[in-house]
């Protein structure tokens, strides 16, 4: 119990002194998760709206691919990933392999489901009264999607905190793709792994702290929003 006292107190310290080491490790993992969620979020939020409000034969196999790609362990998706952008793979070429670039693009990958799932869901349960008024007054496709849009915001939104929250803490992925390179590539669940395997277990924890207030944080957006009236 001691040892996990003193461990905890030196690890808080660490945090309030800024250590330049740990706040480099914070920062690569806001920006690659950050990055990662505005990609999947351009890409799977038009898309999750259009196939909420657009009818067509295998729809309900495209819900059964989604649920079970958001099932993938994520060191299935790295290993695909690190075969395609190795040297020996078709974007080899690109030496996006154990890059910050490479972390995004994998992240991206992983919360396009979580975010198609989610848009699709909140589009779904929304007040069916909103598509049908549309029609009635003739409003093309993309107009009922824009309005669509605008009364499942709140929605939107709190599916993007929750895609951030799934980039942010995913290990598989970075750790296979970036390298844990220090002062690179290296996030703060990566650290976690390798300093506590190393026996470093303050850093490890300072990193934990972090990543739990990004927990909360994100916890307490979501909280927000789920009171605020539309």
């Amino acid at each position: 119990m001691s040892f996990f006292v003193e461990s905890f107190s030196r690890a808080l310290e660490l945090f309030l002194s800024a250590d330049p080491e740990l706040f480099a490790i914070v920062r690569t993992s806001l920006a690659t998760s950050g990055i990662a969620v505005a990609i999947a979020s351009v890409l799977a939020i038009p898309a999750g709206i259009v196939i909420a409000l657009t009818p067509f034969a295998v729809k309900e196999a495209l819900r059964h691919g989604l649920n079970a790609l958001m099932a993938l362990p994520t060191v299935v998706v790295g290993l695909v990933l690190y075969g395609i952008l190795s040297r020996q793979g078709p974007l080899g070429s690109t030496n996006l392999l154990f890059t910050p670039w490479a972390i995004v693009i994998g992240q991206t990958l992983l919360v396009i489901p979580l975010l198609l799932n989610l848009i699709w869901t909140a589009v779904q349960t929304a007040d069916p009264r909103i598509t049908f008024t549309c029609r009635t007054l003739g409003a093309s496709r993309s107009q009922q999607a824009i309005i669509v849009f605008h009364e499942c915001r709140l929605a939107v939104v709190a599916a993007t905190i929750l895609a951030f929250g799934r980039a942010i803490g995913e290990v598989g992925v970075a750790m296979m793709l970036g390298g844990n390179i220090a002062g690179y590539t290296r996030t703060m669940t990566t650290a976690i792994a390798l300093e506590t395997s190393k026996g470093e277990f303050t850093l490890g924890l300072a990193l934990g702290l972090v990543l739990l207030m990004v927990a909360l944080l994100t916890n307490l957006a979501l909280g927000l929003l789920g009171k605020r009236p539309e």
